[in-house]
């Protein structure tokens, strides 16, 4: 019978490394990975740090930016300040202007409407009258501008109540009658007459109203 040999399995190791040594290897290692991971996480912190510290340079400089841009703009404001006092100076005057002309007459249109309805041989010789207020409403057609009495001049007796009529019936007159007929003091052999009139505030020439857009 023969013996069969053992098979080779190479040199025999033994670990006589003590088992405290080892524990040392591992604890390194360990250690080692923590300490890189600190470094790490340092790292990543200073990089956030710098990142911060960049955001607001960058955010610094653009207000540094800013300031200098509206310290101009401020600048130049104060540089119109004569400007825009003087604009606000021909507006308050401007106002000021359309308050008191607001019942500025047109007097050519209401001297022809008078001697349009009178006679050929008569003569618008005088008036008396006063300016109503300020216009206070969207029609002028229901607002008293105009009052007063106008003296007539005439060769012959002229029909009053017919002249009376004629003025009533004229574009922008409220009321007219008449007042008194005498012989004039003027002429000898001529007649007055005088005539109470009052006008709506279609006679005020608006010249210097407020135009729209003006405000």
């Amino acid at each position: 019978m023969t013996a069969i040999p053992a098979p080779f399995s190479g040199t025999p190791r033994v670990n006589l490394m003590p088992r405290s040594e080892v524990a040392r290897r591992e604890r390194d290692k360990l250690v080692n990975l923590w300490a890189w991971i600190v470094l790490g996480a340092l790292v990543v912190a200073l990089l956030i740090i710098a990142g911060a510290f960049a955001l607001k340079f960058v955010a610094d400089q653009r207000l540094v930016a800013e300031q200098t841009e509206t310290n101009t703009l401020l600048g130049e404001i104060a540089a119109l300040s004569d400007v825009s006092e003087a604009l606000s100076t021909q507006s308050e005057l401007t106002d000021f202007r359309t308050e008191a002309m607001a019942s500025d007459l047109a007097w050519s249109p209401v001297i022809a409407k008078v001697t349009g309805i009178l006679p050929p041989d008569a003569t618008l010789t005088g008036f008396d009258v006063a300016v109503g207020g300020a216009p206070q409403g969207d029609d002028p057609t229901l607002e008293q501008g105009l009052v007063g009495t106008i003296s007539v001049d005439s060769a012959t007796p002229l029909d009053i109540v017919s002249i009376i009529r004629s003025l009533r019936g004229v574009e922008g007159v409220l009321f007219a009658d008449g007042q008194s007929v005498t012989s004039s003091q003027v002429s000898a052999g001529r007649y007055a007459y005088q005539l109470t009139v009052q006008f709506d505030q279609t006679v005020y020439s608006n010249e210097y109203a407020a135009k729209e857009g003006d405000e």
